[in-house]
């Protein structure tokens, strides 16, 4: 899909039937009506009179269609709602009670990956925690660009941000864009086809070519206090959240990509302490 089709799928003309939200979802998977109905185990004629408003779906039919079609559980809620329903996931933040036990995993995850820096963000990248080997990365870096929301990807991006610090800014900025696209097709979050378009206004040099073949992994290349700091980044979510806050919560781990890297992670926790 390209950007003006994501642009365009994000913003539909609000509709108002369960049928119209279904059609959408079901063009953006790019599956037919055949196709659907094949993985919901309905027929084919019935998901057609849903579609186009002859008849109505069950409760269960809205979730069953929604789990076929990997809608994200926020947009379910809003099937939901178009089908005369009550929505079914709830949204709580973070300091709920409820979600006591997923915040301290989130705390242990990140605590445990020191001296390594780890941080957790939201379904439009906005940090909401970071472990302490964050900030010595951080440092010198304007304020304002640091207050909350603090968007990890609009850092990254931004002039007076990591942008300048980063040496290979071509080929890490790519692979954000392109993490940042699939989002965008996956979700239609019009934040989030906002924010696209928003960081490919900023100044980046295009990528010069293919990875070369000695990589592992895309690296995250940093200078830092005279050196060259290299990482390689892994992504965690909840398996199998319920809660819509949860299902839209990443962690995002560095791990160091050479001796050099490791050393300097390890001294800079000791000064820490």
């Amino acid at each position: 899909m390209n950007a003006h089709a994501s642009t365009a799928r994000a913003e539909p003309s609000q509709p108002i039937h369960i049928g119209d939200h279904l059609r959408e979802w079901r063009q953006r998977r790019r599956m037919s009506q055949l196709d659907l109905a094949g993985e919901a185990e309905i027929s084919a004629r019935h998901l057609s009179f849903v579609e186009t408003g002859r008849a109505a779906p069950s409760r269960d039919m809205v979730l069953r269609l929604a789990e076929r079609l990997d809608v994200p559980l926020r947009e379910r809620n809003v099937l939901l709602v178009a089908a005369g329903f009550a929505p079914a996931f709830p949204q709580r933040p973070l300091e709920d009670p409820a979600l006591k036990s997923a915040r301290q995993a989130i705390d242990l995850v990140l605590k445990a990956h020191e001296p390594n820096p780890a941080l957790a963000y939201d379904r439009h990248w906005n940090l909401v925690s970071a472990n302490r080997m964050v900030a010595p990365l951080l440092a010198g870096i304007p304020e304002r660009l640091l207050a909350q929301p603090l968007n990890v990807l609009r850092l990254a991006f931004h002039p007076e941000g990591l942008a300048p610090r980063t040496v290979n800014l071509a080929e890490w900025c790519a692979h954000l864009l392109e993490r940042l696209h699939r989002q965008c097709e996956a979700t239609a979050d019009p934040e989030l086809v906002k924010l696209y378009h928003d960081l490919k206004s900023y100044p980046i040099p295009a990528r010069a070519g293919p990875l070369s073949g000695d990589h592992v992994a895309i690296p995250f290349k940093l200078r830092h206090d005279g050196g060259i700091l290299s990482f390689f980044s892994t992504t965690m979510v909840f398996g199998t959240p319920v809660d819509i806050t949860l299902s839209e919560l990443a962690l995002e781990t560095f791990f160091p990509a050479d001796e050099r890297t490791a050393a300097w992670l390890k001294q800079a926790a000791a000064n820490l302490v």
